[in-house]
């Protein structure tokens, strides 16, 4: 069965529910990493701009603490950005855990995939067709390293000077740029647009010498 390719970019707790829901469609899905999104202005300047291009459906669990998340991401973002998927209460608790949510509920992780999907339709998730919903390679860590944006004496200084032009938070980890990047542009497009900023960058920094 082929995935469906969703529209919005979706937004989750952790990197196992992400795995899961990966699983399941063919979507940009980033996670707040849990409570880390109350202190991380830069995740949430960043969800924020995702959603602002693309839409933003947020898909927490379904007990105390997803809705708390929830409850923080339709503070700091409008709502005609936003669409929420649910997920029903099944008892139960995923393997990996030794001890289950307080609430003895199943979260994102332990779902099956037609209850993701289901929950995701629900929630007016755009569905593209197939061929028009392609978006190319991922841009790498290899793409970041190539450009000297990783891994070089300079790469801060190159990173700030492409946050800057692409109105990204100006803290964002080089971690941060490449999740950024890969949900607002394409691999050809981040290639040619940070080859000319950087060179452009380049020439101003030696007229200045």
């Amino acid at each position: 069965m082929e995935k469906p390719s969703i529209k919005e970019v979706i937004v989750v707790e952790g990197r196992y529910d992400k795995n899961t829901l990966s699983q399941c469609v063919d979507a940009t899905i980033l996670s707040t990493e849990g409570f880390g999104i109350f202190n991380d202005k830069d995740k949430m300047e960043l969800l924020r701009r995702c959603a602002e291009e693309r839409g933003l459906i947020v898909f927490t669990d379904s007990d105390g603490a997803g809705f708390v998340i929830r409850r923080r991401i339709r503070g700091a973002i409008p709502a005609k950005y936003l669409k929420h998927a649910y997920i029903p209460d099944i008892p139960g608790k995923e393997k990996r855990k030794k001890v289950g949510s307080k609430e003895g509920t199943l979260g994102v992780e332990g779902m099956k995939s037609e209850v993701l999907i289901s929950a995701l339709l629900a929630a007016g998730a755009t569905v593209e067709r197939q061929e028009s919903a392609k978006r190319g390679e991922e841009i790498t860590k290899a793409d970041f390293m190539a450009l000297g944006l990783s891994g070089g004496e300079n790469s801060a200084a190159k990173r700030s000077l492409l946050l800057e032009a692409w109105k990204l938070p100006k803290k964002l980890s080089a971690k941060g740029l490449l999740e950024a990047v890969n949900v607002l542009m394409s691999r050809q497009e981040f290639s040619e647009q940070a080859a000319a900023l950087l060179q452009n960058g380049a020439e101003d920094h030696g007229q200045q010498q």
